[in-house]
């Protein structure tokens, strides 16, 4: 009787790992040891970035934010505190979208908190 020799087992583990590398370029896609290793890192990145989106997305309201803000003569973190001080539960990702779409519900809701803002 012949022996075996994982035949049909590797190449179905291969298969999943190449599967798994579609697009990877190199031999990243192509050699076994060399795509385990970087589908390893891929993951390792995609599960840190997903939690880097978070904070990029954050950082690009704020930036919005501050810019309509700052067209409206107020500066950002006065304009937070006035929000807050009014009860306002709007959160930025919805702020930044008013302020980009609906420019004069921005400027309206500004003038409204605008006298609780904090003074220097």
């Amino acid at each position: 009787m012949p022996r075996a020799k994982r035949g049909f087992k590797r190449r179905r583990r291969h298969n999943k790992l190449r599967n798994k590398a579609e697009g990877f370029v190199l031999g990243l896609g192509s050699q076994i040891r060399r795509t385990s290793e970087a589908i390893d890192r891929a993951g390792v990145y995609a599960f840190r970035d997903r939690r880097v989106k978070k904070r990029d997305f954050r950082g690009l309201w704020i930036a919005r934010m501050s810019a309509a803000a700052y067209s409206s003569d107020i500066s950002y973190s006065r304009l937070i505190a006035a929000l807050k001080k009014a009860q306002v539960v709007l959160n930025r990702k919805m702020l930044s979208e008013i302020a980009i779409h609906d420019p004069k519900a921005f400027e309206a809701l500004v003038s409204k908190v605008r006298n609780l803002a904090p003074a220097i």
